[in-house]
């Protein structure tokens, strides 16, 4: 297999997304950490691409956009899970809740995470610890990221009609309970796309509040669990 690169941030839930993908998949892959402010790490990109994270290369491919990712390893590197379903309505239903997670479960996240100066801070703190940044890159984007990210949070709520933060992820979190149901996985008795979506996006606040306040939804941490214990098992 040719290596893969995943070009990243560390609190881009459409970068966990990615991640997840890979690892259930068992593919080896590197990661290059993208400073968010300038965003040099990234390889050149087709003329239409926007130039953010996540980029995946791999074999001379260079594939940018989450949902474009997690298809290319469906169709080129289909690896130890699926993530198709083969009955059309859980087909269908895996495709919803992606399209989901993209439009509004990860628009909702970084509310938790930046809304107030305590999580921006929480939040570079994060940065600092998992990039492979110089100090004074280290510096700038704790700095200015956070105060950028505050902003960003502040702008999505009023966008979005929502005043509490807390309380948008709370009813994100009642609709993925809505579709587990009593079943192992969002569509069924296999884990497919909406799986991959969901738990990449919610492996993005681990290491905030808020995913304690995700985890005392009983069927949401079992399921939660049961995805990373998968992820584990097949992780490169």
């Amino acid at each position: 297999m040719d290596p893969v690169t995943l070009y990243q941030f560390e609190l881009c839930p459409f970068c966990h997304k990615v991640r997840a993908g890979l690892e259930l998949k068992g593919i080896p892959f590197r990661k290059v950490e993208v400073n968010p402010m300038t965003k040099k790490e990234l390889p050149p990109l087709s003329g239409d691409a926007p130039r953010k994270v996540p980029v995946l290369q791999t074999g001379g491919d260079t594939v940018a956009d989450s949902t474009a990712i997690l298809a290319y390893l469906e169709d080129k590197l289909p690896g130890k899970v699926k993530f198709t379903p083969a009955d059309p309505e859980a087909r269908k239903l895996s495709d919803e809740i992606e399209e989901w997670v993209d439009s509004e479960f990860t628009f909702a996240l970084p509310t938790v995470i930046y809304g107030t100066w305590g999580e921006a801070i929480k939040a570079a703190q994060v940065t600092a610890r998992s990039s492979n940044f110089g100090f004074f890159q280290n510096v700038g984007v704790r700095a200015g990221g956070s105060l950028i990210m505050h902003q960003v949070a502040k702008r999505l709520l009023k966008k979005r009609g929502k005043t509490d933060a807390h309380q948008w992820v709370e009813d994100n979190v009642s609709q993925v309970e809505k579709w587990l149901g009593e079943k192992d996985f969002l569509t069924g008795a296999e884990p497919s796309l909406g799986d991959v979506a969901v738990h990449g996006a919610m492996s993005c606040v681990r290491d905030f509040p808020v995913f304690a306040e995700i985890m005392r939804r009983p069927r949401v941490a079992a399921w939660f669990h049961r995805v990373q214990a998968l992820r584990e098992t097949n992780r490169a």
